[in-house]
């Protein structure tokens, strides 16, 4: 089927910045809408970024102006610059991918990656 795989979390004091990827790999047709949520403990997942096909993004205020979401669609991998990095920003942070792919069908499905954990420290 599809795999997504995040990489570029770490711990980073507050004020930093990270870099996270996330690659989509499998029997991909087209990838539509990207995003990436967070998860942090006894928190429910938000969404930080979502990116369509055209290049068209959406932010919560919570991470406007600080976070920034990029796509490559010749290597179905999805970015998120993070800057100005808070102690409030630390989650797990989780790539999604509605993507139409083939097995016997075509099929078009949302896709998840594990997550990668983003810690920022005061």
């Amino acid at each position: 089927q599809v795999q997504l795989v995040e990489s570029g979390g770490g711990l980073v004091q507050a004020g930093g910045s990270l870099r996270l990827s996330c690659a989509a790999s499998g029997n991909i047709l087209s990838i539509n809408a990207m995003g990436w949520y967070r998860q942090a403990p006894g928190k429910q997942r938000e969404l930080v970024a979502h990116i369509t096909s055209g290049g068209g993004t959406n932010y919560p205020d919570s991470v406007k102006g600080r976070f920034t979401i990029s796509r490559d669609n010749a290597k179905n991998t999805v970015y998120l610059q993070m800057n100005s990095l808070k102690p409030e920003d630390t989650a797990v942070y989780i790539c999604n991918a509605n993507v139409r792919y083939y097995t016997a069908y075509i099929r078009t499905a949302d896709f998840w990656g594990q997550g990668t954990q983003v810690t920022v420290s005061p």
